[in-house]
């Protein structure tokens, strides 16, 4: 499970302080103190998900977020949490996991949205949660209104709404994260297979890519949608300003595969020998 640091330094120096014979009896006691806050935030998270739980059974589930729940979880986190809020967001995306295995789809998704409230500062749970929201929780829906034998207007609906639940969790997660290319990358994908809106997944891979440290598929990526969009000299133009900015000594930057798109949307278009693009050496981002 993660940690934020700062409870395994405490431990750390308690162990350093102590002298051998004294290390036992202290790991007793600090493993005695992590349970008991264990059982106090599992009752606090007990009584929170409750209300909650009901209401989002007695509507139709998995269709939208739930501010009031964002807020409850931030109000215990502040009361009751305190420096145990890593801790107690870890136990609660295990039982959202267990969840998760029981296809408890009211219980994953308000599982989801609460560790995100309690402990906002990993992206690790905004990311797998949105996947979740949007490609677990679909699946499920379309296999109980009854999978194939429902039709695809049935499908593409639950998908549109998956995908609106998955993308405003990512909206959350951007005022945390503003500067991580991974949400943006995730938003692409989710605007892709659940919304299939092919020009939206163009600009978040291109936002992806004008961040800091963004992966070089990003922008590769970019382009790939305008060209399934129909925008194939705009996905050019791209490309070929793209590929003179990418390092020759990186072998993730793929400056060949770039390469290779750019001959290839030239062929497309019929653009002449003449006005082909030159390559020119690599340089820096």
């Amino acid at each position: 499970m993660r940690s934020d640091g700062h409870g395994a330094d405490c431990i750390q120096g308690l162990f350093q302080a102590a002298g051998r014979s004294d290390v036992n009896v202290i790991r007793l006691r600090v493993l005695s103190v992590l349970l008991a806050a264990l059982v106090v935030a599992g009752l606090a998270l007990d009584r929170l998900i409750a209300p909650v739980w009901s209401e989002t059974r007695a509507r139709q589930p998995a269709l939208r977020l739930d501010s009031s729940l964002t807020a409850a979880g931030q109000g215990v986190t502040l009361a009751l949490l305190g420096g145990f809020r890593a801790l107690v967001a870890d136990a609660t995306w295990i039982r959202m996991f267990v969840a998760w295995e029981k296809r408890d789809l009211p219980g994953t998704q308000t599982l989801v949205q609460l560790v995100t409230a309690i402990d906002p500062r990993p992206p690790y749970f905004w990311i797998n949660g949105a996947r979740i929201l949007a490609h677990d929780l679909s699946t499920w829906r379309f296999e109980a209104a009854g999978g194939e034998a429902a039709g695809t207007a049935v499908e593409q609906r639950i998908d549109r709404e998956q995908g609106a639940v998955a993308l405003q969790h990512l909206e959350a997660a951007l005022a945390f994260h503003p500067a991580n290319p991974d949400l943006w990358i995730e938003r692409a994908a989710i605007q892709l297979t659940r919304m299939r809106d092919v020009l939206a997944a163009a600009e978040s891979y291109r936002r992806a890519w004008e961040l800091p440290r963004a992966p070089y598929y990003a922008a590769r990526l970019h382009a790939e949608m305008l060209r399934r969009a129909g925008r194939r000299e705009e996905a050019l133009q791209w490309l070929v300003r793209l590929h003179p900015t990418l390092p020759a000594d990186d072998p993730g930057a793929d400056r060949d595969v770039v390469l290779a798109r750019i001959r290839d949307l030239e062929r497309e278009l019929g653009v002449p020998n003449e006005r082909a693009y030159r390559e020119t050496t690599g340089g820096a981002r």
